[in-house]
């Protein structure tokens, strides 16, 4: 990775809405997707379990698949040459669990998500406004919003 390429670790909601055509965000994350040239993506256990859960239950996506079949389609995004796996790190090495904004069990996976990306000196893509608000708060710089404006 040069200076000059930036990767982004995609949070399950960027990575869905890029993959599923009839995910509500489909057009814009496809559209933030391509926008910069040489894009370089990541994932890691926690996003490619979430797109997994989801693509396969009926509350996400009346077109849900299996497990299996989610696991496939992923793997093939996977396959890309701009895609880099993004290991797991030990809870005591993600410092945003120590900070005082951290106030709710909603907020554990992704103040995790915040903190991979953070020590691998990765951007976090999301669609979530309460990350985004989180990055702002414990690791200003991090998080990339993809969201159309608010």
């Amino acid at each position: 990775m040069t200076a000059t390429t930036t990767r982004w670790l995609l949070d399950v909601n960027v990575l869905l809405a890029v993959t599923w055509p009839k995910h509500m965000h489909h057009a814009l994350a496809r559209q933030w997707f391509r926008a910069v040239p040489r894009r370089a993506w990541a994932s890691c256990c926690v996003t490619q379990l979430g797109f997994v859960r989801l693509s396969s239950s009926v509350q996400f996506t009346a077109d849900a698949v299996t497990p299996p079949q989610a696991a496939n389609l992923l793997q093939r995004w996977c396959q890309r040459t701009d895609h880099v796996w993004v290991p797991d790190l030990p809870l005591e090495e993600v410092p945003v669990f120590a900070s005082p904004v951290l106030i709710g069990h909603r907020q554990v996976t992704d103040a995790y998500l915040l903190g991979l990306a953070e020590h691998h000196g990765l951007k976090l893509a999301t669609l979530d406004r309460g990350l985004r608000q989180l990055g702002l708060d414990t690791a200003p710089g991090t998080v990339e919003w993809i969201g159309a404006a608010a």
